[in-house]
């Protein structure tokens, strides 16, 4: 309760905003370096799994690539088929070169195992299209074939055989059932290294997608506790400091104490004001009468004026000189008496027309001056009624008194630089009305 009485302390709060973020934006950073790391670790496992079907699909075209030179050379004799086999087998090795990358990727082992025996069984197979390319190069009499042709050693049946029909036989070796039953076998291998790589993919796939929603599921906290931080912040924000301020200067203009509300110190400014609110109206109401006001009136002297100069904000004041019309006439023609009558009657008319915060002021004999505050330049209209009102009211003064009138100047605190060129500028407006035929007044333009 007591914390709620002092209000919070703007100090603690800039530094728990602070602090918070802090917070918020290492977590934001902490979660967009995990967003992208598993972004990346998703990206690479795709690359690897891409590389491992690659391979497999590299050593199946390499093994096709082999069999199709091999039966062509079979079937036509040209040479061109055997040096693109041996070109495959010996220069390029895709197969060697799938078998390699599959080996640098520890989580293949089993994908890897099949497609070594997929490897072998494609070696072994290679041993029967050497002996029908051994058989072909007998055949069409080749003197030029790689060595490993030339280790071929032909059966003696086979080798009896005439060019044709070692031609023939060559063709079987690599066209027949059992020939195509490997290759189907190889194929199979194959195939289940694919399916093991699929499997590893989607696991993989899987785990890497599951660690990214999870990171995205961070993320996402992380922006909704920022959102409710801003929130949270704007709240206080304008509770604890700007609606507090907006409401005093409401309170300041219309010359009232300020509610201590808001943050702490914001509340001891408040308190503080207050005090000085007090003491000041305290000293207003306390000034002693006959040294502050006239004794005549009721007014206040030029002491009293000179006071309230110094205490006012002119900025936000209108200034009104009035100057009673033929006074002297007046005292020699009814007295003194009567001349006095007219003064306190004016100052009575002065009170009914203004509002009890606005000051009234008699410089001397029939001169006087009235403080409108707290008053912007769009009150003009409201002024001039207030005139023709307190004019008309001095025509009909009662108790004896003679229809009286008054000569008015009026100016704003914001045409003139300080007090003293403030009531030069209302008596040069007041004198533009006694020029006018008196009875009226005139507002103040350059």
């Amino acid at each position: 309760m007591n914390k709620l009485k002092e209000g919070i302390s703007l100090r603690k709060i800039h530094n728990w905003l602070i602090v918070i973020a802090v917070v918020l934006s290492a977590f934001m950073i902490y979660s967009t370096y995990r967003l992208t790391s598993n972004f990346m670790h998703v990206r690479d496992a795709l690359n690897e799994n891409i590389a491992l079907e690659s391979a497999i699909d590299s050593l199946m075209e390499a093994s096709d690539y082999l069999t199709e030179n091999a039966q062509r050379f079979t079937v036509h004799g040209d040479r061109r088929y055997m040096d693109q086999y041996f070109k495959e087998a010996l220069n390029s090795k895709r197969r060697e070169q799938a078998i390699d990358e599959m080996q640098l990727d520890p989580k293949a082992t089993a994908a890897m195992e099949r497609l070594q025996e997929a490897l072998r069984h494609s070696i072994k197979l290679m041993d029967r299209e050497y002996y029908s390319m051994r058989l072909v190069v007998e055949a069409k009499g080749i003197k030029d074939y790689p060595d490993q042709i030339k280790q071929v050693k032909l059966t003696a049946e086979d080798a009896a055989l005439s060019p044709d029909e070692k031609m023939h036989r060559a063709a079987d070796l690599v066209l027949d059932d059992e020939y195509y039953e490997q290759k189907n076998w190889i194929r199979r291998e194959v195939k289940n290294s694919l399916q093991a790589v699929e499997e590893l993919i989607q696991t993989e796939e899987t785990k890497a997608l599951d660690g990214f929603q999870s990171e995205l599921n961070l993320g996402r906290a992380g922006i909704i506790l920022q959102i409710l931080a801003i929130f949270f912040v704007v709240w206080l924000t304008a509770s604890q400091g700007i609606n507090p301020i907006l409401h005093a200067v409401d309170q300041i203009k219309a010359n009232s104490p300020i509610r201590e509300t808001g943050a702490n110190e914001f509340r001891y400014l408040a308190n503080a004001y207050n005090n000085l609110y007090a003491i000041y109206r305290k000293s207003i109401a306390n000034l002693n009468f006959k040294a502050s006001h006239d004794e005549l009136t009721g007014a206040y002297n030029r002491a009293g004026y000179d006071l309230l100069v110094s205490s006012l904000d002119m900025k936000s004041t209108y200034l009104m000189f009035f100057d009673l019309d033929n006074f002297k006439v007046i005292n020699d023609t009814y007295g003194h008496e009567i001349g006095d009558k007219v003064l306190q009657k004016l100052v009575q008319v002065l009170k009914g027309s203004f509002r009890s915060d606005d000051y009234i002021c008699r410089l001397g004999g029939d001169e006087f001056v009235v403080f409108m505050v707290h008053s912007d330049e769009m009150q003009r209209h409201l002024i001039e009624k207030k005139m023709e009102q307190i004019n008309r009211e001095l025509q009909t003064p009662g108790d004896g008194i003679p229809a009286f009138s008054a000569s008015v100047g009026i100016v704003h605190g914001t045409q003139a630089a300080d007090a003293e060129a403030l009531l030069k500028k209302g008596d040069e407006a007041m004198y533009q009305s006694k020029k006018q035929g008196k009875h009226t007044f005139t507002f103040y333009t350059a």
